[in-house]
């Protein structure tokens, strides 16, 4: 069976890749302020309770074992990707961009 389909450009890197022409720029100094920054991120020095449905705890706990780690890492996980940036409400972004064509076509 037959690899990924790359470009001409991605065959150049691979290759050099292969070769070891990549060499690492990451400094003991810079290591060192990347450890810290990720030790801050999963730090968790504040317990809270939320009241949620038992379908979607059940939902969760299915989810988190399919992902093989406890369930309130992987709430802890969506609620920090979500605060971050890096999760976007879907439904929430669809009818904010419904309200803005509105807008602009009346």
């Amino acid at each position: 069976m037959g690899g990924p389909k790359l470009s001409k450009e991605e065959k150049q890197i691979l290759k050099d890749f292969e070769a070891g022409e990549f060499k690492s720029v990451l400094t003991p100094k810079r290591k060192k302020v990347l450890q810290a920054i990720a030790e801050e991120t999963f730090k968790k020095d504040k317990r809270i309770n939320i009241r949620i449905s038992s379908r979607d705890l059940d939902s969760l706990q299915r989810r988190a074992l399919e992902e093989g780690i406890p369930y309130q890492t992987l709430v802890s996980s969506v609620l920090h990707k979500y605060v971050s940036g890096g999760l976007h409400d879907i439904v929430a972004n669809k009818a904010l961009n419904t309200d803005a064509k509105k807008h602009h076509a009346g």
